[in-house]
Parts: C-alpha cells; sequence; structure tokens
C-alpha cells in the first residue's frame, strides 16, 4: 500500500487532532509542519514525528518528500496556499470553510482537476458513522416536508470581542465570524442529504467590527442566525423546508430533526453527530400534544477520532479507489453549493470579506 506523507500548515488544536487521527488511518503518516515561525513549525512537529520544518509555502511544493497537505492556516489563506500547493502536485485536505467564497473554491477545484490531485474540504460530520447512519435511515421518514439542524456553542471569545478587542474568529479580514466557523455545520449536511435549496431566506445576528474604520466596506460580523432553506417541487411549490440554527453566543442543547410523512428522524452534537433515534409517525386523532411513537435508538460506532473517517476517504481518492473518488466528486459538490449558500446569506446581511472584492 502506498504511504502517504502528509505535511501540515497552522499549528492550531484542531492540527494536533488531524495529526493525531493519522494513527488510526492506514498508510499516512506526518512527515512535516509549517509555520510562519520556522522555529515554531519545529517546536510543533518533532514532538509529532515530523523530520522536515516550513516557514515557506513554496517550499512545500517544491519538496519530492511529501504527497498530502493538510491546511488549518486562517480561512482567508486557504485559497492561494491550496491553489500554489494543487497546482505543485500535492494532494489537499483543506479545513472548514474551504474557502472565503464560491468563486474561489470554484477556482481551487479546477486547479485540482488540472494537476490531477485530490482537493477536500475537511467537514468531519459528514464522513462519520453517526451521518452514516442518518443518511441510511433517512427512507424511514417517509416524504421530508421540515428539518432542523441545529448547532450552538459559545465562544470564550465572547468578552474579549464585547470588550472592544478583535479576535481573529470574528474578523472579516480573516474571511471568518460564526456562519463560517460554526454555521458551515449544519449547512453541509443539509446540502449532502437534500441538495442545493431553491430559495435562501437569511437572517444573520450582526455587530460592529471592533475598530474597523467607519467607511469601511466590511463593517460587521455575525454572532449566530437562521437560515430557511426551501425546496421547490416539479410544479415550483414550496415542498421542503430546512431551517439552521447556529450561533456562538449560547450552547444549544436540542437536537436535530427531520420530520417526514411516516416518521420523525432526531440526533445530538451536529459536529458529531451521535444518539440518532426514529419514531414512527401515529395517527392519534385530535389532541392537544404531538402523538408519536416509540423512539427507536440507532447503532452508531464511538471513534476516539472521528477526523479519521474524513482522512481515509481522502486517502482512499488519493490512491484511485473508485468508491472513494465518486465520493470526492460528490463533496466537491457539497461544498460548492454550500459555500453559495453562505455568499447569498452573506449578501443578504450586508456582511463582506476583503476576498469577496479581490
Amino acid at each position: 500500500m502506498q504511504t502517504i506523507r502528509f505535511a501540515t500548515i497552522g499549528t492550531s488544536p484542531i492540527t494536533e487532532r488531524f495529526i493525531d487521527s493519522l494513527a488510526y488511518v492506514e498508510g499516512a503518516e506526518i512527515v512535516g509542519t509549517h509555520s510562519r515561525d520556522i522555529e515554531k513549525a519545529r517546536s510543533f512537529g518533532q514532538p509529532h514525528g515530523a523530520t522536515l520544518f516550513f516557514d515557506d509555502i513554496a517550499a512545500i511544493a517544491a519538496s519530492d518528500e511529501i504527497d498530502a497537505v493538510y491546511i488549518a492556516s486562517p480561512i482567508m489563506a486557504h485559497f492561494p496556499q491550496a491553489r500554489e500547493l494543487a497546482l505543485a502536485g500535492k494532494h489537499l485536505i483543506v479545513e472548514k470553510s474551504l474557502c472565503s467564497n464560491v468563486s474561489e473554491a470554484m477556482n481551487l477545484f479546477d486547479a485540482a482537476h488540472e494537476a490531477g490531485v485530490v482537493v477536500m474540504e475537511a467537514m468531519r460530520n459528514i464522513h462519520g458513522p453517526g451521518f452514516a447512519a442518518i443518511e441510511q435511515a433517512l427512507p424511514q421518514v417517509g416524504t421530508v416536508r421540515q428539518a432542523t439542524i441545529r448547532f450552538g456553542k459559545r465562544t470564550s471569545r465572547m468578552p474579549r470581542l464585547r470588550a472592544g478587542e478583535r479576535p481573529a474568529v470574528f474578523d472579516p479580514h480573516y474571511s471568518t465570524g460564526s456562519l463560517m466557523d460554526i454555521g458551515v455545520y449544519c449547512i453541509e449536511p443539509a446540502i449532502a442529504l437534500f441538495g442545493a435549496p431553491s430559495h435562501i431566506d437569511a437572517r444573520l445576528i450582526t455587530m460592529p467590527v471592533p475598530g474597523e474604520p467607519q467607511n469601511s466596506p466590511y463593517p460587521i460580523i455575525d454572532l449566530g442566525g437562521e437560515l430557511l432553506l426551501s425546496y421547490e417541487d416539479e410544479t415550483g411549490r414550496i415542498a421542503t423546508v430546512v431551517n439552521i440554527s447556529y450561533g456562538k453566543v449560547g450552547d444549544g442543547l436540542a437536537p436535530s430533526e427531520i420530520q417526514g410523512e411516516a416518521g420523525t428522524l432526531l440526533w445530538d452534537e451536529t459536529s458529531e453527530p451521535c444518539n440518532v433515534r426514529f419514531s414512527a409517525a401515529v395517527d392519534a386523532g385530535y389532541g392537544f400534544a404531538a402523538a408519536h411513537g416509540e423512539l427507536c435508538e440507532i447503532e452508531v460506532e464511538q471513534l476516539p477520532n472521528d477526523m479519521a473517517c474524513e482522512v481515509g476517504d481522502f486517502c482512499r481518492a488519493v490512491r484511485g479507489e473508485a468508491n472513494a473518488r465518486a465520493l470526492m466528486d460528490r463533496c466537491e459538490e457539497v461544498s460548492l453549493a454550500s459555500l453559495a449558500v453562505m455568499d447569498e446569506a452573506r449578501r443578504q446581511s450586508g456582511m463582506r470579506f476583503p476576498a469577496d472584492d479581490a
């Protein structure tokens, strides 16, 4: 089996989690790490077994000792870094959100196709056993009419933001904000399950960006919000609506659910779906409370590091396995459609990034 040699860009906890996931993927190993500070790249990489250290993207692109790169830099850097590496023949896993907007993502995938490399967004919650269980159980609900996919997670950076600081995760110059960081976890499963919507109605909670000049074209950032994705039937009437509820100002405790004419499917933890259960519809006649059948638990394998699922899919695609290649095609469609939804949500709210004007 071809061993796929990875380098990483970024030294955050998510990069450490990625490196840890390689231990659960056959034929994958870490060989290099990158930081803008070469000593930081070394101090981060050596304990994990890396032997190559970089402070220059071009050096990674030129190295014949690296097959693939995991990119966990700020979102605004994803596109230029990924495109350079793809055109140099490196396969890529790029952290969510893949790019600042759909235009960048289309350009990146075009470059990947030209170079014959695999580019995959690191959206772990659509690669793991929880999402697979939801997909497999979906036919039981019958015709889907409504769904709500939720993810609320209070950030420890909120007090800093309220105090007038500008954490990177709330800085439009980094192509960030709650939608790009948290909302994407809800949007991508919705797109993967139901496809691109016919209509998008977005209501984002925004605030002024601390320290941004008054005449700046990037004056606001989002804290959370709601998106309504509508799906038309063949007659042009709305047949299904999917509510996306996300935010970084509070902890969401309610489950996500898909309501169909034959039953309801529920699950917890949108970022790592678990506790999946199904309730068949019950016709109990007139009543003031919803009637439902017994909640049937659907078994979901618990993993020590769920990032191993996406890395395994990626490595199989790099090796040319047909099923994995087909999955990468689907993931590309989901990434592009999801960014198009987020672009439209930002447009409706008046939230722009410098990358939109590049």
